[in-house]
């Protein structure tokens, strides 16, 4: 019988992943979507050669994408399992979950997310574990933050304690070319910041004593952005991953990745924010 819920992949031309995304869940998810955004590849054949439903949707926003796939999308399920089209579900996960949704006790569960980069596992640099709430009720959640697509859940989480992959098979050049699109929501998001800091407001969602996500957030608002310095802060952060949280035992792929997420990644957020300051001098 399948497992009571329905999950949802985000895809722009992602002929390379998504067959593999598909039969993942298929014949064990009740329903399985594919939420497009203009793909010109092979992506939308393919997910209807394997006879799953395609809906589309221009692209504004991550968080927008999602809140129109929570609200939007008519599906049979109360509860929603969020994928990108690079990650899939290992077993031990698969079977948990249709555990856990037999009786489910809380709204919302946070997954662990497990990375290869160049074919191998990502096990340190703090990115494993990597908790993130995928598996939700429709009806207590919403995503509130355009990157890292933070989903809120109004009522209680749990974790559960298997793994789900994120494994991308395009090599570095679409790493870099997604990070690079990546970096300027996140410039904006500092840009926010700023003007928020300028108006007094606080963020409700940077608390010191919250969830992971909160207290990731809170960090950026009360140490990240306001004290230690654009250009400066992505050093201290390849320092901290690479030596403090032991980055340097990923061995040779490791080494790319811990640089590439944990320096130049930063570093380009940095400069598009700085960019846009020198275009929008007005803003702050």
């Amino acid at each position: 019988m399948p497992c009571n819920l329905s999950v949802v992949i985000l895809t722009l031309n992602e002929e390379t992943h998504i067959a593999r995304a598909l039969q993942n869940v298929q014949g064990w998810a009740k329903d399985v979507i594919v939420l497009d955004s203009g793909s010109i590849d092979a992506t939308c054949d393919i997910a209807r050669g394997l006879g799953v439903r395609v809906v589309h949707r221009d692209f504004d926003t991550y968080a927008n994408q999602r809140n129109f796939a929570i609200r939007e999308i008519e599906m049979s399920t109360e509860w929603m399992l969020f994928l990108d089209a690079d990650e899939y579900l290992l077993d031990p996960l698969k079977a948990e979950i249709s555990r856990t949704l037999m009786a489910p006790k809380v709204d919302g569960y946070y997954l662990k997310r497990r990375v290869y980069f160049m074919g191998k596992w990502v096990r340190r640099g703090g990115y494993y574990p990597s908790w993130i709430l995928r598996l939700f009720r429709r009806s207590k959640a919403a995503c509130i933050r355009d990157m890292n697509e933070h989903i809120q859940v109004e009522g209680a989480t749990a974790h559960l304690t298997q793994d789900f992959v994120d494994h991308n098979l395009r090599g570095v050049g679409d790493w870099t070319t997604k990070h690079n699109r990546y970096a300027h929501f996140e410039a904006l998001e500092i840009l926010g910041f700023q003007q928020r800091r300028q108006r007094g407001e606080k963020n409700p969602m940077a608390k010191l004593w919250g969830t992971g996500p909160e207290i990731k957030q809170w960090i950026r608002e009360y140490i990240w952005y306001p004290i230690l310095p654009p250009l400066v802060r992505p050093f201290v952060m390849w320092v901290y991953r690479y030596v403090f949280r032991l980055g340097f035992l990923d061995g040779r792929a490791g080494l790319i990745f811990h640089f590439l997420q944990g320096c130049w990644y930063p570093f380009l957020i940095d400069v598009k924010y700085l960019e846009m300051l020198n275009k929008n001098e007005d803003l702050l």
